[in-house]
């Protein structure tokens, strides 16, 4: 193993050879003496992975169970093909559970952000919006479960939504309680959902 050198020597001190500095940063760089860039994934990595996983999402549903379905003026027939999209969506993602697409690292990442524009000067007004709103307290959530018809869809501030990534047009972020709810909008499916994302109010 390479002995660290404590100091320069003279000689390499003042205005010594180039070559000779550059064999002592390196001299220091295998003795472990240089900082190392810490090993973890970045916000703007975890967005992209974010991004990956409901893009994927997306696709899936669209090829195996189908897409939004088409305007009609009969609102039965409505219903029903909402009501099978959303039948082939569970079955087409019958194995999943909490945490697919917010993954802990996601989820992490999305707290952060909730938090901080929480504790900034719009963090007043973002919970007062959210207090009108009435949220939904006492709603269990569940992977793939369709959003009830008669509790009112709660939609997320517009000052909240700037520090979260963007979302294709089928998906929406919704908020029930403290919970952030990644909604499939045309089956009206939970697809996935963060628990405790929204921080209660400091006394």
């Amino acid at each position: 193993m390479l002995k660290r050198p404590d100091s320069l020597p003279p000689r390499y001190s003042r205005a010594g050879s180039p070559l000779l500095f550059m064999v002592w940063l390196l001299v220091l760089a295998v003795n472990g003496a240089l900082p190392q860039t810490p090993a973890k994934s970045s916000d703007a990595q975890i967005v992209q992975e974010f991004q990956r996983r409901v893009s994927q999402y997306t696709k899936e549903r669209r090829k195996r169970a189908g897409t939004s379905p088409k305007p009609t003026a009969s609102a039965e027939k409505l219903e029903n093909a909402q009501q099978e999209l959303a039948q082939k969506s569970r079955v087409m993602r019958s194995q999943a559970e909490q945490g697919n697409i917010f993954t802990q690292n996601i989820a992490a990442y999305f707290r952060r952000q909730i938090a901080a524009m929480l504790d900034g000067s719009e963090g007043t007004k973002i919970r007062a919006s959210l207090r009108r709103a009435e949220p939904l307290e006492d709603l269990p959530l569940h992977v793939n479960q369709t959003y009830p018809e008669k509790m009112a869809l709660q939609s997320t501030p517009p000052s909240l939504l700037l520090n979260l990534p963007s979302l294709p047009k089928d998906l929406q972020y919704r908020i029930v309680g403290h919970n952030l709810v990644l909604l499939d909008l045309a089956p009206k499916l939970v697809v996935d959902f963060i628990p405790d994302a929204i921080p209660p109010d400091k006394d």
